[in-house]
């Protein structure tokens, strides 16, 4: 798996695509987290991944 950097820069202009909340950024899963959503987005080689048949359910 690549873990290209993330522009955290990036992640003041993203919002939750379901909620339009802000997210969150897990470094460790290179994830956008959205809380109110409970769903977890994938970062791929440095892109965030803004699709909810993409992002992973919260536990």
């Amino acid at each position: 798996m690549s873990h290209t950097t993330f522009d955290r820069r990036m992640l003041e202009a993203l919002v939750c695509p379901v909620t339009q909340s802000t997210l969150s950024y897990d470094a460790e899963r290179q994830e956008l987290i959205s809380q109110s959503a409970n769903l977890a987005f994938p970062i791929r080689d440095g892109i965030p991944i803004m699709l909810t048949t993409e992002a992973r359910e919260l536990e």
